[in-house]
């Protein structure tokens, strides 16, 4: 429930940041947007840690703000594996990523927010 849950998240991310990003477009099925989330997903749990051991020390200079920069890479990363399977999801510049980053963190933190407390709810209310 819990992984179907941050698809969910991801994918209204990623709508949000098609909607409100130059450069950051989305051409297809709905329903593909939900792939795209998948892999948006799966490069976050797999290649994102490396990423991020590797720049450890800019992370630590910069008290964490490199982060913003590591997110971009995983959109842009997101971007040429959604190309080469064909999703129709692009983004068009670093420019772009790390504007498309900020909005996907925000927008996915928020979703993820209010369905956490919508659940908190329903699991209180059980007998």
């Amino acid at each position: 429930m819990q992984i179907l849950l941050r698809l969910l998240a991801n994918a209204a991310a990623l709508w949000a940041a098609t909607r409100l990003v130059p450069g950051i477009s989305f051409t297809g099925d709905w329903r593909l947007l939900f792939v795209v989330a998948l892999v948006f997903g799966v490069l976050n749990l797999s290649v994102r840690p490396v990423l991020w051991v590797m720049t450890l020390p800019l992370l630590l200079v910069t008290l964490g703000l490199f982060t913003f920069v590591l997110n971009a890479v995983m959109l842009w990363l997101t971007s040429v594996v959604s190309d080469a399977l064909g999703l129709g999801f692009h983004v068009a510049g670093f420019g772009a990523a790390l504007l498309g980053a900020l909005v996907v963190s925000i927008v996915s933190f928020m979703v993820s927010l209010l369905v956490g407390s919508a659940l908190h709810e329903v699991r209180e209310r059980r007998p």
